[in-house]
């Protein structure tokens, strides 16, 4: 059982290179004194823990209207807002996706692209791996082509392989969803783009938490997530690819290694996360921290998991401040 005083951190500075822009969070020392944060100190049991929300403050500058932090070992609440409230999280639904094919085993099956998974990117505006029809590429290759820049085409290939068909594969993601007892969760698509209506596949903060460490205790799944950029070589049956990472926390915050970025109109900005410190291992998800500011996800992350680590956040400089586009996009794409 990790207990809250052994996930302390020493005084530090976490700097943040988000989409061009830099910020910089302070993070003050913990109490000394065992008086002035006696609930933090102490173990966390099912005893305690009401009495730690009762009187610990909240992470500040935390803006998404869903959130949820807790130990990824244990699953340990540690906090949340709006935990249970159902919400559409976007590409956060390739978690899933890619958890049933990683279940499913046989990653070096060579399956190839098809013209229909180029033509469903184009058609519905969703953020792509740029795969091209007609190359063959393997299920785990597709994996960190759907996993790093969210490309819902290798999304649409992998469910279409191992569904077999794409109708198959959602009701697989029901099913497993089910057995998971994620009962606040639905999925109408693959990879989380808002059809056949904007809030038709939701789950809560909750819920994906406990997608989350599921997911990251598959290696195949956790080696993925954690690589910032994926580079396939041309080979026999297909051209060269580069895949960058979405998820800015990587290579930003000291031991983020994942997890997945979401975004639609409806879900606005979203985050599935984790970080480790020392033997501490957090995992957090926040949803919908705005709908105009793709930085704003990455800096709710690191208030919650410098709360959770142990620090006082200060508050950011950009909060409210509109960013910049996700790059090479005009405007954030549905992914």
């Amino acid at each position: 059982m990790i207990t809250l005083g052994a996930m302390r951190l020493s005084p530090r500075l976490v700097v943040l290179p988000v989409a061009g822009v830099v910020l910089t969070a302070a993070v003050a020392a913990a109490p000394a004194s065992a008086a002035a944060a006696p609930a933090r100190a102490a173990a966390i049991t099912p005893a305690s823990l009401a009495s730690l929300e009762a009187t610990t403050p909240a992470p500040t500058g935390v803006a998404a209207l869903g959130a949820y932090l807790a130990d990824a070992g244990t699953g340990q609440k540690l906090w949340g807002r709006d935990p249970n409230t159902k919400r559409p999280m976007g590409s956060i639904t390739k978690v899933m996706t890619a958890l049933i094919v990683i279940q499913a085993g046989n990653l070096a099956r060579k399956i190839t692209v098809s013209a229909a998974a180029v033509t469903y990117v184009a058609n519905h505006g969703a953020s792509t791996a740029g795969l091209r029809a007609g190359d063959v590429l393997t299920a785990r290759q597709l994996l960190n082509a759907m996993l790093l820049p969210s490309g819902s085409d290798a999304a649409f290939v992998l469910a279409t392989a191992y569904g077999p068909g794409r109708t198959a594969f959602v009701a697989k993601m029901n099913a497993e969803a089910k057995q998971m007892g994620l009962t606040k969760t639905h999925f109408s698509n693959f990879d989380g783009l808002p059809y056949p209506t904007p809030r038709a596949t939701y789950s809560t903060p909750a819920d994906l938490i406990t997608l989350g460490r599921a997911a990251m205790a598959l290696a195949a799944f956790r080696t993925d997530v954690d690589r910032q950029t994926y580079h396939l070589a041309s080979g026999t049956g297909h051209q060269a690819y580069t895949w960058h990472n979405t998820n800015l926390l990587l290579g930003s915050y000291a031991g983020a290694d994942g997890i997945k970025t979401g975004f639609t109109a409806a879900a606005g900005e979203c985050l599935l996360f984790e970080a480790n410190s020392g033997t501490s291992t957090l995992i957090g998800v926040v949803l919908h921290s705005t709908a105009a500011n793709p930085n704003r996800r990455f800096t709710d992350a690191a208030a919650m998991l410098n709360w959770g680590f142990g620090g006082a956040v200060a508050a950011s400089p950009l909060a409210g401040t509109p960013g910049p586009p996700s790059p090479g996009t005009a405007a954030p794409r549905p992914g």
